[in-house]
């Protein structure tokens, strides 16, 4: 087998940056990395406060990585950061105030569920998640803040909307399962594009988050959009989060997006609860042969490259895209199959490292 990006990376992690107590890796300092053949070529981003840091990282991170079996060129490209955004605070600095916790009142834990792309089934381990987690005997709320691409409403079985009462506060949906659901597929007309730019949306986020009464919740499971935009942003910036599950499946293209979803957590003061490959593999009915179809433990080798837990693999059935469009999510309708088991797992690795402590 030839050289790989976790190769890479596994060597990136156990480089410092100067004067910091993070490895480049840890930092969230590598922005782009391809591997063609034995060449490298790599982008990373440091702090532009420290004299001389650039050439002399420049000069280490190519010294190590041409050291390493079947690499025989190295190009590295850095890129300058204004020091207010390199990397997260210090393990010991107290954690920053979220401007928006006083808007959900009664919400003990929220969790974000995100993906560095679409198509990886975000919205549906969301939402089967919300629901193990129920099954749990949590209280669950779930939050579908994809504004570009609400789907929750259909997928919950929740299409009747929320209710509203004379304050002008809104009362979620109550879903089958036990999970009360808000989505913004309730305000905006399926049919209409949002085309909002920043400022409106975080205006708008912030009237969707402070006006749904939830009540006493355990769990808030937020479906952020795909991608590392406004919403994703302006949420983990205000909502206190305990923390952050990462959606990928095995494919590489879909990998290098949820590392750049990693490290935005990262840099936010968000933990990562961890990663969870979805659509791992499918096993025919028939006969019983297991077909990988994007591709074999991708999502466990970025976790351990990352350095962060991974929280298992969602295998394909054609029941999981039939319920969501139906409104009857697996872990409801057949919480015993394979792939019900497995959000189950799923949930109880949540409940494991949110509540650790």
């Amino acid at each position: 087998m030839g050289l790989t990006e976790q190769d890479i990376l596994r060597k990136l992690s156990t480089i410092p940056i100067p004067g910091g107590n993070r490895d480049l890796v840890a930092a969230g300092a590598v922005r782009q990395l391809e591997v063609d053949g034995e060449r490298v070529r790599l982008l990373l981003a440091v702090e532009a406060a420290r004299p001389g840091i650039a050439d002399s990282l420049r000069g280490e991170v190519e010294r190590q990585l041409r050291a390493l079996p079947g690499v025989a060129d190295v190009e590295v490209t850095l890129q300058t950061l204004l020091a207010t955004v390199q990397g997260p605070s210090p393990a010991h600095a107290p954690p920053q105030p979220r401007g928006w916790a006083h808007l959900i009142p009664g919400v003990e834990r929220v969790v974000a569920v995100a993906s560095g792309k679409g198509g990886v089934g975000k919205s549906t381990v969301a939402a089967n998640l919300a629901l193990a987690l129920a099954r749990r005997g949590r209280r669950v709320g779930l939050l579908d803040a994809d504004i570009y691409g609400p789907s929750q409403q259909l997928m919950m079985g929740a299409e009747e909307g929320p209710t509203g009462d004379a304050s002008g506060k809104i009362h979620p949906v109550d879903a089958p399962g036990g999970v009360k659901v808000m989505s913004f597929g309730y305000i905006v007309d399926a049919d209409q594009p949002v085309i909002w730019r920043g400022p409106m949306l975080q205006k708008a986020l912030e009237q969707f988050v402070g006006d749904v009464l939830w009540g006493e919740l355990d769990y808030l499971v937020v479906d952020l959009p795909p991608g590392t935009g406004d919403v994703a942003l302006t949420l983990c910036q205000n909502v206190p989060l305990a923390g952050a599950l990462i959606v990928t499946t095995a494919q590489d293209v879909a990998l290098i997006d949820a590392r750049k979803s990693l490290h935005m957590f990262r840099k936010l003061d968000v933990p990562v609860l961890g990663i969870v490959e979805n659509m791992s593999h499918y096993t025919c009915p028939e006969c019983g042969h297991v077909e990988h179809v994007f591709g074999s433990g991708g999502g466990r080798r970025t976790a351990d490259a990352l350095g962060v837990p991974f929280l298992g693999e969602i295998p394909i059935d054609p029941a999981v895209a039939a319920g969501g469009d139906t409104g009857q999510p697996v872990v409801l309708e057949r919480p015993q199959s394979p792939v019900g088991r497995a959000f189950t797992a799923l949930a109880d690795s949540i409940l494991e490292r949110a509540e650790r402590g």
